[in-house]
């Protein structure tokens, strides 16, 4: 499949024109308007420091739909001690910066500078939203990610104590079932989101739940005073 070299409008071509790793495009920008654009078709940006924008829609997906949320027995009974206190919106370009530094056996990250820019103005704009995992030693946990009708992108998670972003994700994705959400995208496998119910599922199918999911309203605006949350 040919890569293809994106222009200055905010358009792309359809996503089953990826090639075989995912990889549909390269170049154009990270403006709100082109960022919002992608996500609405299923597809994101991922690329390191020094590359050009690299626009992917892997095939299969891995999903995790909210009503197929697993929480293991003693991680209910742990969740149940209140150890974290967990909020949205609080810290955003934080949570960012803080799943954007180099972990052990990792060479670099794809969290640059021009990445925690562009969604720190669609954080402004209300479209991108940070589950924040806090106790007495300050932010110790959390994800971030977009949201767009009733399906949310999840991006990348962090954690400086056991289970912090797992509880982030499994208030999240209770909450979000709560509310009517039908779709959260997680990208890409792995064994931690599959221990809570995510799956892979061909793209095609992704698409039809996102193109569903996209039915609904947006939640725009600060989900920490939209209670986001909340029971």
């Amino acid at each position: 499949m040919p890569v293809f070299r994106l222009g200055p409008e905010p358009v792309f071509p359809p996503p089953d024109f990826s090639s075989e790793e995912g990889l549909l495009a390269v170049g154009g920008d990270l403006t709100p308007e082109r960022l919002l654009c992608a996500y609405a078709q299923g597809i994101f940006p991922w690329y390191s420091e020094g590359e050009p924008i690299l626009w992917w829609s892997p095939d299969p997906r891995c999903v995790l739909l909210p009503p197929d949320l697993q929480v293991h027995r003693s991680m209910r009974q742990f969740l149940k001690k209140k150890p974290f206190e967990i909020v949205c919106d609080r810290a955003f370009r934080s949570v960012m910066e803080s799943c954007g530094e180099l972990r052990p056996g990792s060479s670099g990250t794809w969290i640059t500078s021009e990445m925690i820019e562009a969604y720190c103005r669609l954080h402004e704009l209300g479209y991108a939203h940070s589950v924040e995992t806090w106790t007495d030693r300050g932010l110790v946990g959390g994800l971030y990610g977009v949201s767009l009708g009733g399906c949310f992108f999840g991006e990348s998670m962090f954690s400086k104590v056991s289970n912090a972003s797992k509880a982030a994700l499994i208030t999240l994705t209770a909450a979000l079932g709560r509310r009517g959400f039908s779709l959260i995208d997680c990208q890409m496998p792995s064994r931690h989101l599959e221990m809570l119910g995510a799956k892979m599922i061909p793209r095609r199918d992704f698409l039809l739940l996102l193109t569903r999911a996209l039915r609904d309203e947006t939640r725009r605006g600060n989900w920490g005073t939209m209670r986001i949350l909340d029971l």
